[in-house]
């Protein structure tokens, strides 16, 4: 297939201005990066978060009087999935912890917990290890080099999130962010090193000192590789149960979470987990593509703890901050949305324009750069059209070999080549088209610096909570997120199990999911409410939907 004959003559542009490119990359030369006043220019020109079509006020609930995006406000305000005649009385499934998500943070949790002697459920949507873990490629972040410190990586993060973040959880973040290298080292991950054996290290955009850890484009894969293998073999105390997403959270009378109810996705049946503690790692929402953005996501990425824990009462932090990765692939068709890893930039690619121009500093914060490209390819009008109408920029990825030496594109980036070849684009020869794609959600529920919720027994970790990155995250926090407070998460919630008076919590139940529902009735919204949590993304076309309901003669 490759480019077709119109996208090649533009190739020529880009290789046109290369060779002088490649000369000031030689030289340390580098397009100036943008002043703080003109990034806050650019985000609120260009920027989706910034613009008020597509949002709404949220009319009830903790986060009542607030404007969000539609898609997260009909998650936050859906109803109950749940059928009248679930008997919360009859468990079926009980263990010491119940983790909800099997996903990075929600496994290292598991090995936590199994080290402090605690035996753990892992209730997870779709396969183990089936998360945006895996679609995480480009590194994950640490301080562990003699140059650096866990006080430029707080630094760093704070300014990444426009100053806006949790100062606590950023001072967990960096601080325990060389201790989880040292542990994923030690559980046999295979990171990327010199020749003398010392880690790799990259710069990724916002960072001021090179402290990104990899393993090649598919670090994300390589650490649930070790996790999941490392919960295999602690079967005693690790119990994985696969294709059961959590529907609803289980309250005592006092409030205290005691479990929750599963929902089995083979046989379409209901069943109730208890434990004596819950922590809840469901991950991000990117499959409800909010405001019509593709997304790098994994298939049941579709916010499903942010709509259980707010009819429990659990207020979100910054949950209308959601972050456009700036190069997600926007041709061949059949990769649209694919994410195309900070790591290319961070090797040295300059994104350009139609005429072969930089128009933007490659390592600009992910907010500033989408909204960069957004400028390029609207008021600018030099953004690269596809043949099925889409419009991209340039990503010049041969850039790579020739600063770097030949091969090194399919040696860091192996997971890219083979994703482009197969569609007869070698991106060691020719550049990559590229459009922002909706990769991250930055807000979430609220957690302490030891994932702590405000319920009792209640805690979270990973892509669900927010407040760690403010309004924006930089490269390699996120791999490190779910670790650092999957690991504390599990650590508060067995001093928590050690220390309960009277055992675990005993007549669970749903008043917290009923009252609220009366408060959506009350709203005027319960009727028109959609039922949550959504589980898997909806594709069909409402022309193919209505074919099926003709034919089901309803």
């Amino acid at each position: 297939m490759g480019y077709t004959p119109e996208l090649k003559d533009l190739i020529r542009r880009v290789e046109a201005t290369r060779p002088a490119r490649i000369e000031k990359a030689r030289r340390g030369e580098h397009f100036a990066a943008l002043s703080m006043d003109g990034r806050k220019e650019r985000l609120q020109g260009y920027h989706p978060d910034y613009k008020s079509e597509g949002k709404r006020t949220l009319k009830v609930g903790p986060n009542k009087g607030e404007t969000h995006p539609v898609e997260i406000a009909e998650l936050l305000e859906s109803r109950s999935r749940l059928p009248q005649n679930v008997v919360l009385s009859q468990v079926d499934f009980e263990a010491d912890l119940l983790i909800i998500g099997g996903g990075g943070a929600g496994t290292s949790a598991a090995l936590i917990a199994a080290e402090q002697g605690l035996s753990s459920i892992i209730a997870t949507k779709l396969r183990h290890g089936d998360s945006n873990t895996v679609m995480a490629e480009g590194g994950i972040q640490g301080a562990s080099q003699e140059w650096d410190s866990p006080v430029y990586h707080y630094l760093d993060t704070m300014g990444g999130g426009h100053f806006q973040n949790d100062p606590a959880l950023v001072a967990a973040l960096a601080n325990d962010a060389p201790l989880v290298i040292g542990w994923l080292e030690r559980l046999g991950m295979l990171f990327d090193k010199l020749a003398d054996g010392r880690m790799k290290v990259r710069h990724g955009g916002g960072t001021s000192r090179k402290r990104l850890h990899s393993a090649g484009d598919m670090t994300g894969a390589e650490i649930m590789r070790v996790l999941r293998d490392e919960a295999r073999n602690r079967t005693d105390r690790v119990r994985v149960i696969e294709f059961a997403p959590a529907v609803e959270l289980l309250l005592d009378k006092s409030g205290r979470c005691g479990g929750a109810v599963l929902y089995n996705l083979e046989t379409h049946t209901y069943h109730v987990a208890r434990a004596k503690a819950v922590i809840l790692a469901t991950g991000g929402l990117g499959r409800l593509h909010v405001q019509g953005f593709p997304c790098t996501n994994h298939y049941g990425a579709t916010g499903d703890g942010l709509a259980m824990v707010y009819r429990a009462g659990v207020k979100m932090r910054y949950i209308d901050a959601i972050q456009y990765h700036p190069t997600g692939a926007v041709y061949p068709e059949q990769n649209i949305g694919l994410l195309i890893t900070e790591k290319v930039r961070g090797l040295g690619s300059h994104m350009l324009n139609i005429d072969g121009e930089q128009f933007c500093f490659q390592l600009e914060p992910r907010d500033v750069a989408s909204a960069c490209i957004l400028r390029e390819c609207t008021d600018m009008g030099k953004g690269v059209m596809t043949p099925t109408g889409r419009s991209g920029v340039w990503l010049d990825s041969p850039m790579i070999d020739l600063l770097h030496g030949e091969g090194t594109v399919r040696r860091e980036l192996p997971a890219k080549y083979i994703q482009f070849i197969r569609y007869g684009i070698d991106i060691s020869k020719e550049p990559m088209l590229v459009y922002p794609t909706l990769h991250y959600q930055n807000g979430g529920l609220e957690i302490d610096e030891n994932g702590g919720t405000v319920v009792t027994g209640l805690y979270s970790a990973g892509e669900v909570t927010g407040g760690v990155h403010g309004r924006n995250r930089l490269m390699g926090n996120s791999l490190l997120d779910i670790l650092v407070f999957g690991r504390r998460a599990a650590l508060t919630a067995s001093a928590y199990i050690r220390g309960m008076n009277g055992g675990a919590p005993k007549d669970l139940r749903l008043d917290h999911v009923k009252k609220f529902e009366k408060e959506l009735d009350k709203a005027g919204l319960l009727e028109e409410a959609p039922r949550g949590p959504f589980l898997l993304p909806d594709y069909l076309p409402d022309e193919v939907k209505a074919r099926q309901w003709a034919g089901a003669g309803l």
